[in-house]
């Protein structure tokens, strides 16, 4: 598609090509040519860093002035030569992948954190995904992404006068956006209908070009539409359970069929959280009417190339809709499925007295189900045993992938040319393999002269916000003035910035405000600190913690140690994540699936001081990279664990933290601080980088999933069959096994178990029989197969039979049978389990 057409004048021809890097959102983490807008227009470059709006907004006399420049014209060119290799040269997957093609990848996200210039996320999981499709362009892993446009996106924050978060939701002008309408292959906007009850609901397309993969996004904001539905994509997470219904079914359904008429035959299907689940049924329904199938075929055949990612470390925060919302607007739907409203509400629920539940969707439409990190896939198991019930905790089917960060979008000017110093530019575009060895060589005085100068950096930029923030509160000049003073460029600097919430206890560090002033006023070793976040508009307790943070702030006895920053976003984090010294982070074990803002400052030199939670439950070893608060063990929400929690920060800021950035060599560094900066950046960054999480998906999950969706679809979808087939039986027949005997005797060194099964018209291929038992301390958990002999014509009994070594009591040891078939995935397909005892 050519950009050009869609600005509001022609550009000179000496100037073609500029509007293809303007669209591009590379320029978001490759910054080399950011000196190119800024010549065009420093003052909305400084204050945007949008090229879009820049050539948007630019007089078409500037555009003259540029078009008979010299010195701009031939570094217009050096960019599009460098966009061009980008675009062409081999890849990370063309040379290590290539043969095995997964064809097209689609992933599924409410909200894309990829530039403060496309504003459609709220925070954690949309810059995971941003960050998701970034590294995907570099390693040129074949992804789309699939989300929608909003009109007003997430809030924007201001503080009141008394500290309390006040909100606002300016409208995202579509032609302000680096977003272009979707092209229909006969020309003009493509449109998507979606039917609503008693009427259609007409969907513009746009995509956003993301180096070189594409994001699709949705919009609902169309003439043709009643005022009513063009509010649908009007505001991220906004509304009640009827707005979020029909924001997942443009999602979910309307996102799949965008695919469709595209014509990009997509393999696996991503759900970045259960928000997109409706697309395993939109896709399903699709499979459908190319194989001449039923939806169970379909489902067979589909589920295997379906991978879902959930985020969410308690099951109250999945979205539920109440039967009677689904029953209205899904009632036809499930027509077009040709199942029953009974059947829909089963994928969805655990028990028929539950709300209809996204995630449970999603994970009975999917192949393969993660958690974001090591504790997170252990937490969700234990989430979804309900949907697995008999079923023992650890072998419910839920692995992880721990997330991680697009480096190059994070890391400073200061770190990319350290970090090329040591490794290479082109590190982040491969395997990690050299990447600690490389930058261990680093020496102590670049690493603290880097540190430093970050630090000041950030000082200088926040100097200036802050500058900002204050002329917009109405303050005088003085005041406007005075903030130049509020932060120290050689004092150390924690930086506290997420969203705020309850269990991420942020205020934590004020539980004992007399202990923290001491801190923060101490002349000799001072302590600074910066603290910026949101709280959802419904929450409540979230905005009374931001307004404890504020009025602490604006105690003049403090002198500027610590300031709260209002509207947090990308730009903010970025700044934050580049110049602190320590990232604080306190949840209450285990509510932080992974959190990923301290990723962020892996790259950067800053350390990390958080609870063993989410990502740092895995990633901390020893005090040698960062500091670990909690004892590894879930407490809840006990308030004295918080007292105690609290005493342990003020002490280990007390006795190990300050005392260790202020004690200096002769040469003024801080031998032990500059020793975990160098563990954290070597080790930590290429672990937790989102190099590794992609690879981890490609490998893990993706190319598998490909295969096995072609595999099930191959030969007019004969697998697929068979595999409803087998789920029909169990259905039927599974009621009537049942264990006959079970004798298990000692012979020397071995047991040897015999065990009789009633089969009654199960087929013994549809089943096995193991013995199975639990881990104990030092000894490993056992599945063990029995072989079964031909089953009895007449009374249906089958005798199983296994010999093992005796180590450990006969009574660990119980039979079952649970469902068995060659290619399914056992008991993501068919959860039917049975014990002996």
């Amino acid at each position: 598609m050519d950009p050009s057409r869609y600005l509001p004048r022609t550009l000179p021809r000496s100037l073609k090509g500029l509007d293809e890097l303007a669209v591009d959102l590379r320029w978001n983490w490759n910054h080399s040519a950011d000196a190119l807008w800024n010549e065009v227009d420093p003052e909305l470059w400084a204050d945007t860093g949008d090229p879009w709006l820049i050539l948007e907004s630019v007089s078409s006399e500037r555009l003259a002035e540029l078009a008979t420049e010299p010195g701009f014209l031939a570094h217009l060119q050096e960019q599009l030569a460098e966009r061009r290799r980008y675009l062409t040269q081999p890849t990370w997957f063309s040379e290590a992948h290539g043969a095995d093609d997964p064809g097209c990848i689609a992933y599924f996200s409410m909200e894309f954190g990829l530039s403060e210039a496309l504003p459609i996320y709220s925070g954690g999981l949309g810059i995971l995904a941003g960050d998701h499709l970034k590294t995907c362009s570099d390693l040129g892993v074949p992804v789309v992404g699939v989300g929608l446009l909003y009109q007003q996106g997430y809030f924007r924050q201001a503080l009141g006068d008394d500290g309390s978060q006040m909100e606002f939701f300016p409208y995202n002008a579509p032609t302000m956006l680096p977003a272009l309408p979707v092209q229909a292959p006969g020309g003009g906007w493509l449109y998507l209908d979606l039917p609503l009850p008693g009427r259609e609901l007409r969907l513009r397309a746009w995509q956003a070009q993301v180096g070189r993969l594409t994001l699709y996004l949705l919009d609902s904001n169309d003439l043709a539409n009643a005022p009513r539905d063009r509010g649908i994509t009007g505001e991220l997470y906004g509304g009640g359970p009827r707005m979020r219904l029909l924001q997942e079914m443009v999602l979910g359904i309307g996102g799949w069929r965008l695919l469709e008429a595209l014509g990009l035959g997509c393999t696996v299907c991503h759900l970045n959280e259960g928000h997109a689940a409706f697309a395993v049924l939109e896709r399903a329904r699709h499979f459908m009417a190319q194989h001449e199938v039923s939806f169970l075929e379909a489902l067979a055949a589909t589920r295997a190339g379906n991978v879902f990612t959930t985020h969410t470390p308690v099951a109250a925060g999945f979205d539920r809709f109440p039967p009677e919302l689904i029953r209205r607007h899904l009632s036809g739907y499930a027509g077009e499925l040709g199942i029953t409203m009974e059947q829909l509400f089963a994928l969805g629920r655990a028990t028929s007295d539950d709300e209809f539940n996204m995630a449970w969707l999603a994970v009975r439409g999917s192949g393969r189900v993660n958690g974001v990190s090591r504790l997170h896939g252990a937490v969700s198991r234990r989430i979804f045993q309900p949907l697995f019930p008999r079923w023992p905790e650890i072998e419910v089917p839920v692995d992880h992938v721990t997330n991680g960060v697009h480096m190059p979008t994070w890391d400073s000017a200061a770190a990319d040319t350290l970090w090329t110093e040591a490794c290479g530019k082109a590190r982040w575009l491969g395997t990690l393999d050299t990447l600690e060895r490389d930058f261990r060589r680093v020496s102590d005085e670049r690493l603290w002269h880097f540190r430093n100068a970050s630090r000041a950096h950030m000082v200088e930029s926040l100097h200036a916000r802050l500058r900002r923030q204050c002329a917009t509160h109405g303050g005088s000049l003085k005041a406007i003035n005075e903030c130049s003073r509020l932060l120290d460029p050689d004092t150390l600097t924690l930086g506290f910035a997420r969203r705020f919430a309850a269990y991420k206890r942020p205020t934590l560090l004020l539980h004992d405000r007399a202990r923290l002033r001491r801190l923060l006023e101490d002349k000799a070793r001072p302590l600074q600190l910066v603290i910026a976040g949101k709280a959802h508009p419904a929450d409540q307790p979230g905005r009374r913690l931001i307004q404890e943070w504020v009025q602490f702030t604006r105690d003049p006895a403090l002198q500027g140690a610590v300031v709260f920053l209002e509207d947090y976003d990308m730009a903010l984090a970025a700044e934050l994540v580049q110049g602190v010294d320590v990232w604080l982070n306190t949840p209450r074990r285990p509510w932080e699936a992974s959190g990923t803002s301290g990723m962020k400052v892996l790259v950067n030199g800053g350390l990390n001081l958080s609870e063993l939670d989410g990502w740092w439950a895995e990633a901390y070893e020893d005090s040698n990279e960062g500091w670990a608060l909690g004892d590894g063990e879930e407490h809840g929400d006990d308030p004295d664990w918080d007292a105690h929690e609290a005493e342990a920060l003020y002490r280990l800021l007390e006795e190990t933290v300050v005392p260790a950035f202020y004690r200096r060599n002769a040469k003024g560094i801080p031998e032990q601080w500059v020793a975990c900066m160098r563990e954290s950046l070597a080790r930590l960054s290429p672990r937790f980088s989102a190099n590794r999480m992609v690879c981890e998906y490609l490998e893990r999950c993706y190319l598998p999933a490909a295969q096995e969706f072609r595999r099930r679809s191959a030969e007019g979808a004969a697998l697929a069959r068979d595999l409803a087939r087998w789920q029909r039986d169990l259905d039927v027949h599974w009621r009537q096994l049942r264990f006959e005997s079970v004798r298990a005797e000692a012979e020397r060194t071995e047991y040897h178990f015999l065990v009789d099964i009633h089969l009654g018209e199960m087929p013994s291929t549809a089943i096995q029989v193991e013995l199975y038992a639990d881990a104990r301390p030092g000894i490993a958990g056992e599945r063990d197969v029995m072989i079964g002999g031909p089953p009895d014509p007449l009374t249906k009994r089958a005798t199983y039979d296994l010999r093992l070594p005796i180590r450990r009591p006969v009574t660990d040891y119980t039979p079952r049978i649970i469902s068995c078939h060659p290619a399914a995935i056992v008991p993501l397909e068919a959860a039917h389990i049975l014990w002996a005892w």
